[in-house]
């Protein structure tokens, strides 16, 4: 078991104010966040960019350790996630997210690491955390 943090601060109000999100371990301390970095493509963080570096952090980290209890080694995986932010009645949701993998993985052959692919998707910690569509396109390099 492990319990982690992250935090914000905020000020000001929602079109003028300013952010600033930090976590635990340092790797952000006090990263500004606004409206304009989320809706106005300004630089800064927001949400859903953290949420899809996250979401693709630990889809790779399960799918190697799913790979290893099947007996192969990744020498590479990137993975990018795509976080759809959209107005619905009642506000703002996240929609869906997809998924962007490519691996090169000795001795796999495409149909395994398609459905150890899968498994990752649907068992990651983040995947379960998010009520939302997941998709996948994951590509086995030569």
């Amino acid at each position: 078991m492990t319990t982690t943090h992250g935090s914000a601060k905020w000020q000001g109000g929602i079109k003028d104010g300013k952010g600033a999100i930090s976590t635990k371990s340092g790797a952000l301390s006090d990263y500004p966040y606004g409206f304009a970095s989320r809706f106005e493509g300004k630089p800064g963080s927001n949400p859903e960019e953290l949420i899809g570096a996250a979401h693709a952090a630990c889809f790779t980290m399960a799918l190697s350790l799913i790979l290893g209890e099947a007996k192969l080694t990744a020498e590479h995986m990137e993975t990018k996630a795509d976080v759809t932010l959209e107005k619905v009645a009642d506000g703002f949701a996240i929609t869906a997210v997809h998924l962007t993998l490519s691996a090169k993985i000795p001795g796999a052959d495409n149909a395994t690491f398609q459905e150890l692919a899968g498994k990752a998707k649907a068992g990651c910690p983040v995947s379960k955390l998010l009520n939302t569509k997941i998709t996948l396109d994951a590509s086995l390099q030569g």
